[in-house]
């Protein structure tokens, strides 16, 4: 019987092959887990039924972990085996940003079928582009040449109903309350088909 990759590393555990365990610094693990939960060394002993002396050795990589050690470690910490296994997280370095659009206080950016209206403008090197638009092209013919810009979209109908023409697929109707996420290098373009114009979402990734 074919073994899982679970089942492969445990044995690989319990067979003391260090150059397996140690580069998956697997005491940095439990002392990261036991950490974040603050628990002390006492506290993962009752948990596992590890004597502290063995916790203290294994987070100080003096020790590989038996597979019953591993077992033990798995169940009383409360996570499975790829989680114990995964690397210490990075320090991650949050800036914390944020950039507030009051209604109808975007940048206004009015095209003959389209009136964009940008959204978090004063938040620089985002990642992602986000932008109301009232959907004034009533046909498609109203468009000189397909629209196409890098990256991928993400569109929400707000209000009313719009035609999604693109270049590979026929023409889509969407209502309020409809999304689609699709390749913006592929051509495409809106229409509203509702009495009043619609009114949509998108969210672009910026170029690279």
């Amino acid at each position: 019987m074919t073994q899982s990759t679970d089942q492969q590393a445990a044995m690989k555990i319990a067979g003391g092959r260090k150059a397996f365990v140690e580069p998956l610094r697997l005491g940095d693990r439990v002392k990261e887990i036991r950490l974040a939960n603050q628990w002390t060394l006492e506290d993962v002993s009752q948990r596992t039924g590890l004597a502290r002396s063995t916790l203290s050795k294994i987070e100080n990589d003096q020790i590989s972990p038996t597979f019953t050690a591993v077992q033990k470690l798995i169940n009383g910490l409360g996570i499975d085996l790829p989680q114990l296994l995964s690397r210490p997280r990075q320090q991650s370095r949050t800036m914390g940003r944020r950039d507030l659009t009051r209604r109808g206080e975007g940048q206004m950016h009015p095209t003959p079928t389209y009136e964009h209206e940008l959204l978090s403008c004063e938040l620089a090197q985002k990642r992602m582009i986000p932008f109301k638009t009232i959907v004034r092209a009533r046909s498609f013919e109203d468009f000189n040449e397909w629209v196409r810009h890098d990256g991928e979209e993400f569109l929400m109908v707000l209000e009313g109903e719009v035609l999604l023409y693109s270049e590979f697929y026929e023409p889509l109707p969407l209502v309020t309350g409809d999304s689609i996420y699709f390749d913006s290098d592929m051509g495409h373009a809106l229409v509203s088909i509702s009495d009043e114009d619609a009114t949509i979402l998108s969210v672009c990734t910026r170029n690279e």
